[in-house]
């Protein structure tokens, strides 16, 4: 069992960027102006509490994007439903329709992002000079922050919220989000993007404090590509201040002090893919209404009793 006094005072190894701020705001207004011209089509699942569609529409830079919707089966559009956002983890896809159907049942509108150029269905239109191969995370990085992949999805993520918040039936005061891995980290950027998400729920966040992520060793967890870029781009860490400057704009432990959204977050002690202490460098950042639900003996895997445990958190 970890000792988490260790943490109890970490806030990361990274330095936030003097202009972190007016850098997300520039962003925001590109997806203020986007029209996303949504598009959905039925999916022919049989069900007697869901409505399942796909749903298309136009994300960052053209991309076009893949989403699923599910609607409770005897949808309203004049009454207002509770929203939530779904978001997956690395190199995987938003998974089955039928997963969600139980949050339809509860009445909520659901909406599960396929993230850009992994599993899914949603397109990926980074373009870059540099390194293909291994590794989300650097995919554009050579160009600077403004061309990095997970700036367009952190917006993607953002305009998706819009997106659910405008559809009729929806209430865009009553939205939540949810996501583990790679989906925690995106969820955490939701909030510091759109501060107007009503709760959340976490469980063990990606994409933070890259810094102490490599200094750990970076071969042997999920941040291997750090490593993977040096060793094959930049031998000799001619470039690292660079490479480490521009990865600054992607840390999601960066937005914790503007997220004011109550949020559970859950950890496995015994996570060996997504180091406590790049959790903690956002944790101990959050400044509002939060609560921590540790697992000792699990690690990055499925952990059981979490959905129970938090799942009343949305039905306020």
């Amino acid at each position: 069992m970890s000792d988490l006094s260790q943490f109890a005072d970490y806030r990361g190894s990274g330095v936030r960027p003097a202009d972190f701020d007016d850098f997300w705001a520039r962003g925001l207004q590109q997806v203020a102006a986007l029209d996303p011209a949504p598009k959905e089509t039925p999916v022919a699942i049989p069900s007697n509490v869901a409505a399942p569609y796909d749903l298309w529409f136009t994300g960052i830079d053209g991309a076009r994007l893949h989403a699923q919707l599910i609607r409770p089966k005897h949808f309203d559009p004049a009454v207002p439903h509770k929203g939530l956002l779904l978001f997956h983890g690395y190199h995987c896809d938003a998974g089955d329709f039928t997963d969600k159907f139980g949050w339809a049942a509860e009445g909520f509108v659901v909406l599960a992002l396929d993230c850009p150029g992994q599993g899914g269905l949603s397109e990926d239109v980074t373009a870059t000079r540099g390194g293909t191969l291994k590794g989300l995370i650097v995919r554009g990085i050579e160009e600077g922050p403004e061309n990095l992949y997970y700036r367009r999805v952190f917006l993607d993520v953002a305009l998706a919220a819009r997106l659910l918040g405008e559809l009729p039936g929806v209430d865009a005061k009553r939205l939540y989000a949810m996501g583990g891995s790679q989906g925690g980290g995106l969820t955490l950027a939701l909030l510091g993007l759109v501060p107007t998400i009503h709760r959340a729920v976490v469980y063990y966040p990606f994409l933070s404090d890259y810094r102490k992520a490599y200094a750990l060793g970076a071969e042997t967890n999920g941040y291997d590509q750090l490593a993977y870029w040096f060793r094959y781009r930049d031998p000799l860490h001619e470039h690292e201040a660079e490479f480490f400057d521009a990865l600054e704009y992607i840390d999601v432990s960066h937005f914790a002090r503007r997220i004011q959204t109550p949020l559970i977050w859950g950890m496995g002690l015994a996570d060996q893919v997504v180091p406590l202490a790049t959790q903690f460098a956002g944790y101990n950042q959050l400044t509002g209404e939060k609560k921590l639900i540790t697992l000792p003996e699990y690690g990055h895997e499925f952990l059981p009793k979490f959905a129970d445990r938090t799942r009343g958190f949305f039905m306020d």
